[in-house]
Parts: C-alpha cells; structure tokens; sequence
C-alpha cells in the first residue's frame, strides 16, 4: 500500500532523480516552460511553485532554501526580484500542465509546464525591431490587397474574351472538316468515274 507517499521514483536512484528536478526547476524559472512526460512535469510544478513562494518570502533564509534547489544563481535571482514581484497578490497556482499526447516511439504522455504569464511572465519578448517588421509587413499586405483586386478584375474581363476565343477556332474547324469531306467526295466520283470507263473499254474490247 503507498499511503502517504508522493515522490513519484521515475524509475531512477535518489541522486539522479533529485538532479534531474533541480535541472529541470532551473531551467523552467528561467525559459518560462518546459516540455517533458506528465509525470515527471507534475512533481516539477510542485517544486517551481514553492521556489516562487520562497521568493515571495524573501528572507535571507528564503534564500539559502531556495538556492539548494535552483542550480543558478542568476535565476534565483530573477525569482526572487521579478517573479516574486509579479506574483505578489496571487496566492497560489503559479504554473500549469498541459497535455500534448502521446510521444511516438514510447507513446509516453507529454505535457508542458510554463509559468502563468499575467503580464509576458515566462515568454520572450520581441526584440526592437520585431514589432516595426511586423508593422511594415502589415502596410505592404494592405498596400497588395488593392493590387491584387485590379489584377483578379483583369482576369476576369479576360475570361469572356478567351471563351469566344475557342468558338472561332471551332468554325474554322468545322469549315475545314467540310472542305475535307467534300474534297473525299468528289476523288470518290472521280475513281468511280474511272472505274466505269474502264469497265465499258473492257467489254467493247470482248465483243
């Protein structure tokens, strides 16, 4: 019977699996999220969450606590300055575990944990320049709506033209394939014709 037990073994020792949340609360306070399996992102989310309420805290023991956790110490700063300020009046729930499915190859269940970002936590912001392209890329897409539209009214006071088109291609077939026959018909009188001189010459040449 498991009573009262949380720690989830992962299938590994104590050391390795004690390394391996230390790296992982590392790396998610300082990217914002992280993609792993559902289970080992549920005992991440616990240790991330008590990281940000030590920075809420703020003592020098907070401190201390805090950095036998996180394997750097500028992200343990950024906890206990940004983060500490940005979840100042939230009690609680600072991150969240989404479900992606199951992985090909293993098809274990994966899942990504990413701090609530309230305010841009978590996310990288655009550099300078990523909003004025976005902004020139908007005005030439305006600017080619237009455009677009002349070009799309051509085409189709074309299209009548090119469906008239064939029609006369048409008649002038059909006015060939009349000439045709109509020459087939007059070599067949012709060889018939000839067929019955010949015929005649011969029986005269018998009598």
């Amino acid at each position: 019977m498991r009573h009262r037990v949380r720690a989830r073994k992962l299938g590994r020792s104590p050391t390795h699996r004690v390394a391996m949340y230390r790296n992982l609360v590392t790396s998610l306070l300082e990217h914002g999220r992280v993609r792993t399996t559902d289970a080992k992102a549920k005992g991440v989310r616990r240790l991330a969450e008590r990281m940000i309420t030590l920075g809420k805290r703020g003592d020098l023991h907070a401190r201390r606590r805090a950095l036998r956790v996180i394997r750097s110490r500028e992200v343990a700063a950024r906890v206990f300055d940004d983060l500490a300020e940005r979840y100042r009046d939230r009690p609680g729930g600072y991150t969240r575990v989404m479900k992606l499915g199951n992985r090909r190859g293993d098809a274990a269940a994966l899942s990504i944990v990413e701090l609530v970002a309230r305010d841009g936590a978590g996310r990288r912001k655009p550099a300078a320049g990523a909003a004025s392209k976005k902004k020139a890329t908007t005005k030439k897409a305006a600017a080619a709506k237009p455009a677009a539209k002349k070009k799309a009214a051509a085409k189709k006071a074309e299209e009548p033209a090119k469906k008239t088109a064939p029609r006369k291609k048409t008649a002038k077939k059909a006015a060939k394939k009349k000439k045709t026959t109509t020459t087939r018909k007059a070599t067949a009188k012709k060889a018939s014709k000839k067929t019955a001189s010949k015929k005649t010459k011969s029986k005269t040449k018998k009598k």
